[in-house]
């Protein structure tokens, strides 16, 4: 018997109903993820496991080096078969872990493998992968197809120049490609040398000279603009946490200029000059009807060694511990007061943040949009099936489960798209077995069309993708 049988996580005879009839073949719009644009355009086509598969994963990286694998088999130069082989011999010690679901749902969707991956089948995992991988359906446009993924939003700095989009826009591909205005960058006043460089790629792109916060405001704000102009509906931040010590405009000039001059602003000026931005930000998201979304508590680049030798990004970040809850109550009233505050969709990483987030989210839902404050999907070490159910449980505990939007696979990776089949089945099993304990009603239609929305079109009709 498989075991990612047709039943998988479905644990009773209402949660099988609800996902064959009203989640399995539903489209799938992954509104954020962090899919490289221009392996997009040119439709990649991937040799092997390693390159679709290992090539940018840190999940798969911090499990093997818990299991012992030295770095040249992670992120180093070793061969790419050595790499899959130290991945096949250690996902026998992945149980229970979420990799081990997630690594046999992808090998089944992908390729067809029913087995179970280990040191014993790696051999035939990777020659299986590699003819399939030759053909045109496993190609960038083959895979999007195949799971019908009728849009994407990747994550974009603000001094792109969208030329991947433009090509992709051109291209066969049906699936709609839409970027998002991710300007982490512009805060980073703490690192000059980094935020000089940034600064000049501004100019560049903008075509403003950069003298002074009020240049460097309005070479973002048309960034802004050429953003929408190319599609874009969807911002996006990275921070470790909410920031709402807000300045005055003079000071936060003074934190500019210094930081341009080579002085890296101390904690307390970056977060006042980040407030600052922020403030901007929301109120040109809110002019142009683009949907916000904030990550919130990642503590990043924890270890030295590991940001040195293989940089940011490469499994060296946990979950971070700070207050948020009054600057993000400030921040939030701000916008509000101002009438600057967008559409929004605020995701944690910490999970003791459920329902400080989703019930601060509350406050601020005012009537004009269904569901226009999103206690958003679980996020990073929150997307597997326990911490998906906390999530699901505390939205429907203190907002409107039926006006969610959904999943997304917040991946770099083309193999990561089994993610939103996972997320369908734990929230159907969730569903039918409240059914089946008389705690939801025994109306298969008026449940299984909850799920059918919350799969894709509350997303659709929340976010006004264009063409979508």
């Amino acid at each position: 018997m498989s075991f990612i049988g047709d039943d998988f996580l479905l644990n009773s005879k209402a949660a099988r109903r609800l996902y064959h009839g009203y989640a399995e073949d539903e489209p799938i719009l992954d509104y954020h993820c962090h899919l490289p644009p221009g392996e997009i355009a040119v439709n990649r086509q991937f040799k092997n496991l390693y390159e679709i598969w290992l090539e940018g994963d840190h999940y798969k990286w911090r499990a093997l080096r818990a299991n012992g694998v030295p770095e040249e088999l992670c992120t180093g130069d070793a061969d790419p078969r050595d790499k899959f082989m130290a991945w096949a011999k250690t996902v026998p010690y992945t149980l229970r872990n979420p990799l081990y679901h997630w690594s046999h749902l992808e090998l089944k969707r992908y390729f067809g493998f029913d087995g179970l991956l280990d040191e014993t089948t790696a051999d035939e995992v990777w020659s299986l992968a590699e003819e399939r991988l030759a053909s045109e359906d496993l190609r960038v446009f083959g895979i999007l197809e195949k799971f019908d993924v009728r849009a994407l939003c990747t994550t974009d700095d603000p001094t792109d120049d969208l030329a991947h989009h433009q090509a992709t826009a051109k291209s066969a591909l049906a699936t709609r490609v839409f970027p998002a205005f991710r300007p982490d960058n512009a805060l980073r006043v703490d690192d000059p040398q980094l935020f000089g460089d940034w600064v000049e790629r501004l100019e560049l792109a903008s075509q403003c000279k950069i003298g002074g916060l009020p240049d460097f405001c309005a070479a973002l704000h048309e960034r802004h603009a050429y953003f929408h102009e190319h599609g874009c509906r969807l911002s996006d931040h990275g921070l470790d946490h909410a920031y709402a010590d807000f300045p005055t405009t003079g000071e936060a000039s003074r934190i500019f200029d210094s930081a341009r001059s080579g002085r890296a602003a101390t904690a307390g000026e970056h977060g006042r000059f980040a407030a600052y931005l922020m403030l901007l930000f929301g109120q040109w998201d809110a002019e142009r009807g683009w949907t916000k979304q904030i990550h919130l508590g990642a503590r990043r680049n924890n270890r030295t060694w590991g940001f040195r030798k293989a940089g940011p990004d490469t499994g060296f970040d946990s979950i971070g511990d700070w207050r948020h809850v009054e600057a993000l109550s400030r921040y939030l009233d701000r916008l509000d007061q101002e009438g600057g505050l967008p559409r929004m969709i605020l995701y944690n990483n910490n999970p003791v943040d459920n329902y400080t987030f989703a019930t601060m989210l509350g406050n601020f839902q005012d009537g004009s949009v269904p569901g226009k404050m999103q206690f958003g999907s679980g996020w990073w070490y929150l997307d597997q099936k326990e911490a998906m159910e906390w999530q699901l449980n505390c939205l429907s505990n203190v907002g409107l489960l039926s006006r969610f939007v959904g999943m997304l696979t917040d991946s770099r990776s083309f193999m990561s798209y089994p993610r939103h089949e996972y997320f369908r089945r734990v929230l159907c099993n969730l569903l039918g077995r409240e059914m089946e304990a008389g705690e939801l009603p025994n109306d298969e239609n008026l449940v299984g069309e909850m799920v059918r929305r919350i799969c894709f079109s509350n997303a659709r009709e929340y976010l006004r993708l264009k063409g979508v």
